[in-house]
């Protein structure tokens, strides 16, 4: 490690959202022009001054969790030329931001687009389970999963979640404080996509998807997009809005790359994201003003508390507790803008520009007290993770 952390040469200069809901009739790449642009003008930067693209994780046609929108699509629209473009399946939900951190650090680029763009309403019988009496074979990591009828990932979460109230005593109505906290929170957030109030008795009556997990306990699939603009520190002074700065990230692939054959299933690879996240930093996790922290199923924000060192290990339901502690007037204020189970499921990128609005101090009815100068940002379950480190100076 040198005493200059690559990733210090990097800030976020915009963030941009598109229209989000469900089945809104519109395109990928009209989505994904319309959070471009707001990010762009966010900034201040004109198109013309963007010399790089970084998205994840790609296309993959018939794949609803994939990109709509290719780079080329992207590029091609904005009439761009590129000196740096990055866009790919095998890497963490934040690697399309990480990626551009490391081209601004590089020198490969000065100003990278990041964009996360979903259109899956709709899900196709691409990803479905091979009916029954078919004779298409099942490979990859969904061999091991679909025998048992587990295609999804609230039954691998579920699965590990069980595991984790049999070994540590949580309670449901612990887990539950994510699932509330994030609705109360959207219902602050004209952007978020579920703002109806929740109620305790309302989350307890829900239909069951995979034990532990209910409905409220899993993120929706939406219509929607996220631009990012990662910069060259060196831009600042020409940038139209406040800079964030990125202080320390990572992306660790320590245990095995399955979610079901790990060697403690109560571990995910975000403990050694954590771990390495903190050892690029002189901060500490008591120096974190609000958490923007991964919620495609409320069970990993868990798991995060703990993979970043927030409480100890098995203290994760405890230290949510009643909700008071990470509500917007507490101690670590979680998921501010909803985040995917009630802002949109948007694979993460939804925490960053969060983030972002946080440190500014924009976040409006929703902004958390004081004066937050220091943000965590967390992607990921399983075998996938990644975080961010993010300052305002």
């Amino acid at each position: 490690m040198t005493a200059e952390v690559p990733e210090r040469q990097a800030v976020i200069s915009g963030v941009g959202q598109s229209a989000a809901g469900r089945r809104l009739g519109r395109g990928g790449l009209d989505l994904t022009l319309e959070a471009v642009l707001a990010a762009l003008d966010d900034a201040g930067i004109d198109r013309k001054e963007v010399d790089g693209i970084s998205c994840w994780p790609g296309v993959q046609p018939g794949l609803p969790g994939f990109s709509p929108v290719s780079v080329g699509q992207l590029k091609d629209s904005l009439g761009l030329k590129l000196n740096w473009y990055n866009g790919g399946i095998e890497s963490t939900q934040l690697s399309g931001v990480l990626n551009a951190c490391m081209a601004v650090a590089s020198g490969q680029a000065r100003h990278v687009i990041c964009f996360r763009t979903v259109t899956e309403t709709s899900v196709s019988a691409a990803a479905r389970l091979p009916t029954t009496g078919s004779r298409v074979r099942v490979t990859g990591f969904m061999e091991h999963l679909a025998p048992f009828f587990a295609p999804s990932g609230a039954n691998w979460v579920g699965m590990i979640a069980s595991r984790y109230f049999h070994e540590f005593g949580a309670k449901r109505e612990q887990l539950a404080q994510i699932a509330l906290n994030a609705r109360r929170n959207a219902g602050l957030n004209p952007r978020a996509v579920y703002r109806d109030p929740l109620t305790l008795d309302d989350y307890m009556q829900a239909r069951m998807i995979s034990t532990p997990l209910c409905l409220y306990d899993c993120d929706v699939p939406i219509d929607g997009s996220i631009a990012v603009i990662v910069s060259h520190k060196d831009t600042v002074p020409d940038l139209k809005s406040t800079p964030v700065r990125v202080e320390a990230m990572s992306g660790a692939l320590h245990t095995r790359d399955s979610w079901d054959q790990l060697d403690d299933l109560t571990r995910f690879s975000a403990e050694a994201a954590g771990k390495r996240l903190w050892s690029r930093t002189d901060l500490k996790p008591s120096d974190v003003d609000v958490a923007q922290l991964y919620d495609g199923f409320s069970f990993l924000s868990l798991l995060w508390l703990e993979a970043l060192g927030f409480c100890g290990r098995g203290e994760a339901a405890d230290f949510v507790g009643d909700g008071r502690r990470i509500s917007l007037e507490g101690d670590l204020p979680l998921a501010t803008g909803g985040g995917q189970l009630s802002g949109g499921r948007l694979h993460g990128m939804i925490h960053v520009a969060e983030a972002v609005i946080q440190l500014r101090g924009e976040g409006g009815a929703r902004q958390v007290k004081g004066d937050p100068r220091v943000a965590v940002v967390s992607n990921g379950g399983g075998p996938i993770a990644g975080a961010m480190l993010l300052v305002r100076d």
